[in-house]
């Protein structure tokens, strides 16, 4: 598998970024579950969460209203400050 990941933002051309090596255990990070507003999106994360909490993990859940919109910045900003690492809701 290749080295990269492919940022899926609306930009008119997406960006490669280079993956960040995963951590060696979630044990005192911040959790945060991402829920992009597909239906049914949050009773998966639901289920993650429920499973984090088990494990004795913080969780933080965010969001967006709707998938035809993307994630205001502010949006974003307050994910990358308050989470170490972040589980996103998608579907299909």
């Amino acid at each position: 598998m290749a080295n990269w990941l492919r940022d899926p933002t609306a930009e008119t051309s997406s960006l490669k970024r280079s993956r960040r090596a995963p951590p060696a255990s979630l044990a005192g990070l911040t959790v945060g579950l991402f829920d992009i507003g597909k239906t049914r999106s949050d009773e998966f994360l639901n289920q993650v969460e429920k499973r984090f909490l088990e494990r004795g993990l913080k969780v933080k859940r965010y969001g967006k209203p709707t998938n035809s919109k993307v994630a205001t910045p502010e949006n974003i900003q307050k994910v990358a400050d308050e989470a170490d690492v972040v589980v996103i809701g998608l579907s299909d």
